[in-house]
């Protein structure tokens, strides 16, 4: 059998360049034949050159192109070598994959880094779970994804080969019709680039605000000769915490601090979960009154200014939620800490009177007033509504009340306003009439509620330009922005306990009926459990002034007397409840039958307060194809940041929230999920 270098062939290039000297020959036969015509001798001459030329150059031809053949084999062999142990010596991490993502062939770097032999061949994904087939590039010609293993950061590229492509310029296998693929991968380390940018954005700018709550009352509890010290006492502990942390502290006012801190240093603080909150409590020269402070602080911002402005709003939010807590904004989210005791009441009246002059004002300039509460608005949301309604009217201005729906509860109020012959039919529209009374002419008047979500038409909050916002509730991270005028103290026990304030303050001339006074009454009691919670020396005050313009006592009650299913569902959520940890309790109210079952379930929660040892209750109400989650407490736990990490929010000893898609079953498990994990956390004391 003849050798495979004497079968091959060439071709190209060099094909013609070794047949280029035959093609001359040929030339040459003609010139002789030419030569022949002018001279035969001359012609002899140069056939004996043509011959001895065609001698020399086949004799070439047969002996070089063996040796031809021979060294270019040998330069492809060593050639292919050459380009394998580069390859396999390559010092970027490189593997062949099959279009199933096991692996085919590996080099030395992807072995070191995998700590695998040669000849490893099983799927990718058991060395990076994350790379599952989802991540291969079936539908694309190139995928890259962020892996960590061993504590290293890798980018993780993989290119598809066709197959197909291949195997058409292959002499040995022939090309099919499918799709089959390699998959090319690589491993890029970045672990050191991550370290570094880390590091530069460990260093950048976070501002903060730092603010003390009660500045004024505390002095005021302490002898004048001691005040100076206590202020410097404050001052050394704030500065000093502020300075361990590498941070820069500058008093701006005589109760607020500037700070500007790394962000590394805000991860400090979010770890210790802002104990100087508790720090500065301890503060103490005989002054009866322990200081508090909030604190705001902007971070990850794209300026210095993004970052500035977002410390006021955090600590906008940390005062409107009652202070004594912290407030982290960041672009994503706004997160709390703290939050723990009840905001100091405000002995002042200043700023009711600020407020109802503003209010005053605003209502003068437009022409109609649409009041708004929450949905499912309860005896608090309807009596304020009524106060501004009677603000409204008092001067000249048309009114509406936007109401769509009336609970059991409200309903015997809701008829005693209808039925008396000085209200007008339309005073209480639903949202669709609302939406078309709306105009450029018109302000918004939003009571009880300031999450634009649950309020009762939330369209018109973007139809009104013109918006007042009255509420009790401590503030969360959704508010409704832009309001002309926002009047939010989370001390008030009600928001009929503000609207009373502000009708004393609005005019001499204005003069509120014995069923207004009746309704706004009743929100106060209601809201403060008959005076037991919440109540302060201005709430007394309140009820005394409704008292003074007709509010009956007797009335309000037999208006709040429950209905005989009603009271047997609260009894039986109270007999069910479960004492969860020892120290909370939790039920489930029955909605059979019940027009109100949310207003009972908040009612059955009151209830278990009375239980010795209950700290914090809860009662789940499945309503409307939701779960309506009521939590109550005393003094000893905060329910209102227990319902914000459910999705809710309220007060310090009042909160709730709804939950979708979940059954009463679930959503106790998800109730119990977030006590164990806040009791983990240390946010909550276990018993």
């Amino acid at each position: 059998m003849a050798p495979l270098r004497s079968k091959m062939r060439l071709k190209g290039r060099l094909k013609r360049y070794m047949q280029t000297s035959l093609y001359l020959g040929f030339l040459l036969m003609i010139v002789n034949l030419a030569v022949y015509l002018f001279s035969i001798p001359a012609g002899l001459i140069v056939t004996c050159f043509t011959l001895l030329y065609f001698a020399v150059v086949v004799s070439l031809q047969l002996y070089n192109k063996p040796v031809i053949m021979n060294e270019m084999v040998s330069f492809a062999t060593q050639y292919g070598q050459v380009q394998k142990v580069l390859l396999r010596e390559l010092e970027i991490p490189y593997a062949m994959l099959d279009d199933a993502g096991h692996i085919i062939w590996t080099n030395e770097a992807f072995e070191r880094v995998v700590h695998k032999a040669k000849g490893y061949k099983k799927s990718i994904t058991s060395l990076f779970p994350s790379i599952t087939k989802e991540k291969l590039p079936y539908d694309t010609e190139f995928t890259e994804t962020d892996i960590v293993f061993e504590e290293s950061n890798y980018v993780a590229k993989m290119r598809k080969l066709s197959m197909r492509d291949m195997l058409e310029s292959s002499d040995i296998v022939e090309a099919d019709e499918s799709n089959g693929f390699l998959i090319a991968f690589y491993l890029f380390d970045e672990t050191a680039l991550k370290i570094a940018l880390q590091e530069v954005d460990d260093q950048s700018l976070a501002v903060g605000m730092i603010y003390l709550d009660n500045y004024d009352e505390a002095l005021e509890s302490v002898e004048e000769v001691r005040r100076s010290l206590l202020i410097a006492l404050i001052d050394r502990k704030v500065n000093k915490y502020i300075a361990a942390l590498d941070g820069i502290c500058k008093k701006i006012e005589k109760d607020k601090y500037m700070i500007i801190l790394r962000k590394k240093a805000t991860m400090l603080l979010r770890e210790s979960k802002f104990d100087i909150l508790e720090d500065v409590k301890t503060v103490n020269i005989g002054n009866e009154m322990a200081v508090t402070i909030s604190i705001g602080l902007g971070v990850d911002g794209l300026t210095y200014a993004q970052n500035y402005e977002f410390a006021r709003n955090a600590i906008d939010l940390a005062l409107g939620r009652g202070g004594d807590q912290a407030v982290v904004k960041t672009p994503q989210n706004v997160t709390y800490f703290g939050g723990k005791s009840q905001q100091v009441e405000k002995n002042t009246r200043v700023k009711a009177r600020v407020k109802a002059q503003a209010l005053r004002e605003i209502i003068s300039t437009k022409e109609r007033v649409l009041i708004m509460g929450h949905r499912l608005a309860d005896v608090d949301s309807f009596g304020a509504a009524v106060g501004i309604y009677r603000i409204a009217t008092t001067l000249d201005r048309k009114a509406n009340i936007v109401l769509n729906d009336v609970s059991a509860s409200m309903k015997p109020m809701v008829d005693l306003i209808r039925s008396h012959e000085e209200y007008h039919e339309d005073m209480i529209v639903n949202s669709q009439q609302a939406l078309e009374l709306a105009g450029s002419g018109t302000v918004l008047v939003v009571v009880d509620v300031n999450k634009p979500s649950i309020t009762e038409c939330p369209e018109l909050l973007r139809m009104c330009k013109s918006i007042v916002v009255l509420d009790h509730h401590r503030q969360g991270s959704e508010i409704i922005e832009n309001a002309t005028l926002s009047y939010v103290e989370a001390y008030a026990s009600s928001t009929c306990e503000m609207v009373s304030e502000i009708l004393q303050y609005i005019g001499e001339n204005i003069k509120i009926t014995a069923e207004e006074a009746d309704c706004m009454y009743s929100g106060i009691v209601v809201d403060t459990n008959n005076f037991m919670t919440k109540t302060g020396v201005r709430t007394f005050e309140a009820a005394a002034f409704l008292r003074r313009n007709g509010a009956d006592v007797t009335r309000v009650r037999k208006l709040s007397r429950e209905d005989a299913t009603e009271y047997k569902a609260k009894a039986d959520a109270v007999s069910q409840a479960e004492i969860y940890r020892k120290s909370y309790a939790i039920s489930t109210c029955s909605s059979e039958d019940i027009q109100s079952p949310t207003v009972v379930g908040a009612q059955a929660a009151n209830e278990l307060l009375n239980i010795k040892g209950v700290k914090a209750s809860f009662v789940l109400t499945e309503y409307q194809n939701q779960v309506f989650i009521s939590a109550r407490s005393i003094d000893e736990v905060n329910v209102q940041i227990i319902m914000e990490k459910m999705g809710g929010g309220g007060h310090l000893g009042t909160a709730g929230c709804q939950l979708n898609g979940v059954s009463i079953p679930e959503g106790i498990g998800i109730l119990k999920g977030t006590l164990d994990k806040m009791i983990a956390e240390g946010d909550l004391s276990a018993e």
